[in-house]
């Protein structure tokens, strides 16, 4: 009787556990991108698509640590399509919480979109002020999936952004 009691109390608390784990997950309804305008400044690219997307944040890690660099949120909620901002000034269309600084060479910055209440996020890119140097203005590079389903780093003109990025993620 004690074993079957035993049994059942694990099998109620492992149960609990996978709940509680696949149940946290928030869904992926963006993509997230980076970009340069024509003078080389950065540019966070959003491609919501489907429901909506409330903000942005810019931030880096360093083992357990992250620090937010940069906060931004829609006036607007963004709904499906393609929407664009400067990562270092405050832009049209955006509160800006915290502009990016000027960016450190060598660090890796995370940049990715949320909603407020935390039910759908973009995926995150992940780029070095040196990615930003190589970009062109009219190019989006944003971390995808590859054809054989593995993740990779992708630099697309925006049209193809726009076109392709929802079905890759």
């Amino acid at each position: 009787m004690r074993q079957a009691v035993r049994r059942a109390a694990q099998g109620a608390a492992a149960l609990a556990a996978l709940a509680a784990v696949s149940g946290c997950a928030v869904q992926s309804d963006a993509v997230a991108g980076i970009s340069v305008t024509e003078d080389g400044r950065p540019l966070g690219v959003l491609l919501v698509c489907g429901h909506r997307i409330d903000g942005a944040t810019l931030s880096t890690s360093e083992g357990s640590h992250e620090e937010t660099i940069g906060s931004w949120t829609a006036h607007t909620a963004l709904g499906p399509g393609l929407s664009t901002w400067t990562l270092d000034a405050p832009a049209e269309g955006w509160e800006t919480g915290r502009s990016a600084t000027p960016l450190d060479a060598g660090t890796t910055y995370h940049l990715q979109g949320w909603t407020k209440d935390n039910s759908r996020s973009s995926t995150a890119t992940a780029f070095t002020p040196e990615d930003l140097k190589q970009l062109a203005p009219g190019n989006v590079r944003y971390d995808g999936t590859a054809s054989d389903g593995s993740g990779t780093t992708r630099t697309v003109p925006v049209e193809e952004f726009r076109a392709t990025a929802c079905a890759k993620r």
